[in-house]
Parts: structure tokens; C-alpha cells; sequence
């Protein structure tokens, strides 16, 4: 990895139409790369609105083919165009009847990378995941690219420490989430902010943990549930970039879409895990009980 990585994000408010999330999803990626960004994350599932409210076996049809057709090719001319690495969320049509939430990295000459299909699949209301994907199948490991070792995750992943410890083990120099989380309508003030407040610190922790610089970009806005059944997601925003100790590096805002650029001192996790060699005193031999469902 370069010793600074100059990252590029991209929080925004998605429509209806897939095309025209693309066009500003381009024209962002094109208006970070000329300010200097090397790496651009977007947020999870950004090519349309967050479709998980309901269970609608007629927006499959929103599923692409990841190995070709029209997605991957703008993905992949985009990267090429703007020369950088580009990290998306697609919901992926692998074949008849299954599907994945996956993320595919395209390095700067416009080749993929690698990709990363999401393990982690919530059912929730108003986030019914488990009706559209089926969990990843290609494990957790990190995509080698021109700029270093991404360990990419999305979203419901963010939860689970033994996600980012194995990108880490494997050597992955950064942590990267696309994310789509919000608020519930019914939920008081108060707990909005504890589930916001929660999903900052246990990724920061992650962060902390594996001494690693951590980039989590969601999506923002309300969004209307088709159903009726609730009163929508408001997507709260607050992307952020953390460094290895957890340190803010940058914070988004709640309510508005961002496009900005953060550089990351790649040497400093390096200092961190001499400092706070937490991957030298892991007692990996009293660890086996972690593959158990539940230790009675």
C-alpha cells in the first residue's frame, strides 16, 4: 500500500430510476478523481433505492449480471475514464433464482479486482435481505489492487468482529463498508441515536482492534416503504473514516449527501500495531469455542 491513499466517498440520496443513479454516481466519481482521489467507495446498493423494504418477487428484475453486461461494463469504463480504484455494491443475478449482494472492485486500468459477496444477511422489518440474497459463498478476503489490500465488507458485516479480524489475518491494509442503515419511523429520538451511536462505535472498534484505517459510507434520506406498512427508512448518513486507533478522520453529515476526499496515513498502522500488538498476544490456541452457535 502507498504510504498516503487520498479515498473519495460518495453519500447520496438515491431515486427511482437506475440510470440516473448512475449518471451522478459518475459525475461524482469523475469530480473526486480530478481533485486527486486514488480509491472511491460508494454506499451499499447505489444503483437504486433501497428495495429490501418489502418482499416483491418482481425486483429481482433489478438484479444485474456481474461478469457482463451493461452494469459492469459503466462500472468498469468509469474506472478506467477516471483512473481509480472504484469499489461498488450490486445486487448480483449469479443464475435462475440466486442472487447476492455484492461488492466488485475495478482497479484503475478498468479490470476487476476482485469481489466480495456479502456473508452477513439481515431479516428485519423494513430490511427483508434474507427474501433477496443468498449469503456469500467466496469467504472473507481482502482484493488486491494498484493502490493496496482492501478488506471489503457491506453493511450488515459492520456487526461482526471476526469479519474484520479475518480480513485482517489476511492481510487486508484497510476496512471498507458500503452501507445501507437508517432509522425506523416509529423509533423515539432517543433510540435513534443509541442505534446510531452503536453502529459508529463497533466499527470503530474494529478499527482499533486490527489497527486499521476504516471507511464506512451509507446512504441518506428518507425513502418511502412501497407497502405502506411502515412510514419508510430515513437513512442516516454519517459516513465516516476512522484511523487505526479509532480517531476521526472525517464525519458526514446526518441529512445531506457528501462527496469528499480524506487521506489516510497508510505508515500509521504500521506505528499502531507496534504500539498495540494485539495481533502478537491473541491466545489462538483457546479460541476454538468461537466456530460454536453457542457454548452451553
Amino acid at each position: 500500500m502507498r504510504q498516503n491513499i487520498k479515498v473519495g466517498i460518495i453519500q447520496q440520496h438515491n431515486v427511482s430510476q437506475v440510470l440516473q443513479n448512475r449518471r451522478l454516481i459518475a459525475d461524482k466519481v469523475r469530480q473526486l478523481a480530478d481533485n486527486g482521489a486514488q480509491l472511491i467507495v460508494n454506499q451499499e446498493l447505489h444503483d437504486s433505492l433501497y428495495f429490501c423494504q418489502t418482499e416483491n418477487t418482481d425486483l429481482f428484475d433489478l438484479a444485474v449480471d456481474i461478469n457482463s453486461g451493461d452494469a459492469i461494463q459503466f462500472y468498469a469504463d468509469l474506472a478506467r475514464q477516471a483512473g481509480v480504484v472504484l469499489v461498488t455494491s450490486l445486487f448480483e443475478r449469479r443464475a435462475p433464482g440466486l442472487y447476492h449482494n455484492t461488492a466488485v472492485v475495478f482497479d484503475t486500468d478498468g479490470s476487476e479486482a476482485g469481489r466480495y459477496r456479502k456473508m452477513h444477511i439481515p431479516d428485519d422489518p423494513a430490511y427483508y435481505e434474507k427474501f433477496y440474497f443468498t449469503p456469500g459463498d467466496i469467504g472473507f478476503n481482502p482484493i488486491d489492487t494498484s493502490i493496496g489490500r482492501l478488506g471489503v465488507l457491506v453493511c450488515w458485516d459492520q456487526w461482526y468482529p471476526e469479519a474484520a479480524r479475518l480480513m485482517a489475518l489476511k492481510g487486508a491494509e484497510i476496512l471498507i463498508y458500503p452501507t445501507a442503515i437508517g432509522w425506523e419511523s416509529t423509533d423515539s429520538d432517543d433510540e435513534k441515536q443509541r442505534q446510531r451511536d452503536a453502529w459508529i462505535t463497533v466499527q470503530r472498534g474494529h478499527a482499533v482492534a486490527n489497527g486499521l484505517p476504516l471507511v464506512a459510507v451509507n446512504r441518506v434520506g428518507h425513502e418511502s416503504d412501497p407497502s405502506g406498512a411502515t412510514g419508510g427508512i430515513t437513512f442516516w448518513g454519517s459516513s465516516f473514516v476512522v484511523g487505526p486507533q479509532g480517531e476521526f478522520l472525517y464525519q458526514a453529515s446526518q441529512t445531506e449527501d457528501a462527496t469528499d476526499i480524506i487521506e489516510i496515513d497508510c505508515k500509521r498502522s504500521e506505528q499502531v500495531r507496534r504500539w498495540w500488538p494485539f495481533l502478537r498476544d491473541r491466545r489462538i490456541d483457546h479460541y476454538s469455542g468461537l466456530t460454536s452457535r453457542f457454548i452451553d
